[in-house]
């Protein structure tokens, strides 16, 4: 997968994209191809009062998109891009910005 935790992201399309959300990855389904990302898509859950919800009421969460739906933000020039790998010199593996040619991560460590 090209996005994983703690990559900010953009929201493309869907009842989100309106705002120009952007937001930061909390967990990753690669299986099921979606990623959870912070502030989007709030759903409400009506609970009864309990012991660990002494009020009760509406409690909101965050559901999975899926992963198709957003872009990457590059952390150099703070817009949404496509993503490449490359291989360097000493054998690892990054991810960089095809806009501009910045590194974003490491995929693979030094061999």
């Amino acid at each position: 997968m090209h996005i994983k935790v703690d990559d900010t992201v953009e929201i493309i399309t869907g009842a989100d994209s309106a705002g120009e959300l952007r937001g930061k990855v909390l967990k990753v389904f690669p299986d099921k191809g979606k990623i959870l990302v912070e502030g989007a898509a709030k759903v409400y859950k009506h609970v009864k009062p309990s012991q660990r919800n002494p009020r009760g009421g509406k409690l909101s969460k965050e559901m999975p998109i899926d992963i198709s739906n957003v872009m990457l933000v590059c952390s150099e020039c703070k817009k949404r891009t496509k993503t490449g790998a490359k291989i360097k010199e000493d054998g690892s593996k990054v991810r960089y910005c095809k806009s501009c040619g910045a590194e974003i991560g490491t995929l693979s460590p030094a061999k």
